[in-house]
């Protein structure tokens, strides 16, 4: 499996099963959306409650926690580009993606799944950010939603 995601831990202890689940996740939607033969990674941060809090105020200007923080590096287009005309000779960043896992576990608990399945859920929802998609509108949110579904599924990572 090709390595796609650099991996930082800020402020919480390494595992490998978080490697794991976030490059089995990641290498699927590479996949899906034809980037697997770029030479684009995605940098993922995992971190405490308070950290993502202070990044998204920095960043964001947004005084609150929250469960993942998105930044692309690209547009929509742009990335389109990229996969029509097979531009793949230099390494570079689809985004960064910056997860709470305290509140993955929390959301698990309360939507009642697995801790794996609400990571991988916050892994492709921030993927499908990186990739220019919104949940803003209704119309965008069902897009989104059904990309995400689709990886979820492909990987038999389930709501229970």
């Amino acid at each position: 499996m090709k390595q796609i995601a650099q991996i930082e831990y800020l402020d919480i202890e390494k595992k490998e099963d978080y490697e794991e689940i976030i490059n089995k996740v990641l290498n699927e939607c590479f996949i899906e959306e034809n980037l697997l033969n770029t030479h684009m990674y995605i940098s993922i941060t995992l971190t405490t409650p308070n950290n993502i809090k202070r990044i998204n105020k920095e960043y964001r200007n947004i005084d609150k926690e929250t469960d993942v923080l998105s930044f692309p590096m690209f547009e929509q287009d742009e990335i389109q580009a990229i996969i029509d005309t097979h531009e793949y000779d230099v390494d570079d960043v689809l985004g960064d993606v910056v997860i709470s896992l305290e509140k993955v576990r929390e959301q698990a608990i309360e939507y009642g799944h697995s801790f794996e399945r609400e990571l991988a859920y916050m892994l492709v929802h921030g993927f499908y950010h990186l990739m220019g998609y919104d949940h803003i509108e209704e119309e965008d949110k069902a897009i989104m939603r059904l990309k995400e579904e689709k990886i979820l599924k492909k990987l038999n990572i389930t709501r229970e």
